[in-house]
């Protein structure tokens, strides 16, 4: 039961034991605290629901600033679903470090990846647009016929068609990483490859052990 939330802080490089180059994502994880522990018979579910993070208690709603009481005010709070409720080994008030990882973890990591704005065919689903010569003008990117008119759609447009739109911004999930390094002084985790989000997103580390 491995899991923990963090701050996105941006890509860099380090060297293994082997001297071989390793790119990876630095994630800046202070302790968590434990809020609440759910359970089945209570909530229908087991999870545990942690908090990270800092704001003004001027701009939490009052029934949040009970719930956390005297444990801080908190600017994230996320829960972590858990398959049972008997390893629920934590209670409310304790802390969760990056050193519950260690290097060599498999995980997973959710986060929201980057908004990128009204996008056309070509960027948001990779359409390789019209030819570049032989006749074409001011339509190099368009996204061309969408099969309307008597066809499969009755002459409208079928839903899921492939057109131009909002990009980005979504809930990403990216299985299968490693963790490379943790920095239990920093409260700094190294890890493997690319996770979602800019700079500063939260992000969701969770053990694969415990899915």
């Amino acid at each position: 039961m491995k899991f923990i939330l963090g701050e996105k802080i941006g890509m860099t490089q380090i060297f293994d034991a082997g001297g071989r180059v390793v790119p990876v994502t630095m994630v800046r994880a202070p302790a968590n605290t434990v809020l609440q522990v759910r359970t089945p018979e209570r909530d229908g579910y087991a999870a545990i629901q942690v908090g990270m993070g800092e704001r003004r208690p001027k701009n939490i709603a009052k029934a949040q600033r009970a719930h956390f009481e005297d444990l801080g005010s908190f600017r994230h709070v996320r829960e972590f679903r858990i398959k049972n409720i008997t390893d629920a080994v934590l209670v409310r008030g304790d802390h969760i470090l990056p050193s519950v990882f260690e290097e060599g973890d498999m995980i997973k990591v959710s986060g929201t990846s980057k908004a990128k704005g009204f996008q056309g065919v070509v960027k948001r689903h990779g359409f390789h647009g019209a030819p570049a010569t032989h006749g074409t003008k001011h339509a190099h990117r368009e996204p061309g016929s969408i099969g309307g008119g008597g066809g499969r759609a009755g002459g409208r447009v079928a839903k899921g068609i492939k057109m131009a739109g909002r990009t980005g911004a979504d809930r990403v999930t990216v299985r299968n990483l490693t963790i490379v390094k943790v920095d239990p002084v920093e409260n700094l985790i190294a890890v493997s490859g690319a996770v979602p989000g800019r700079r500063g997103t939260l992000i969701e580390i969770r053990g694969l052990q415990t899915i």
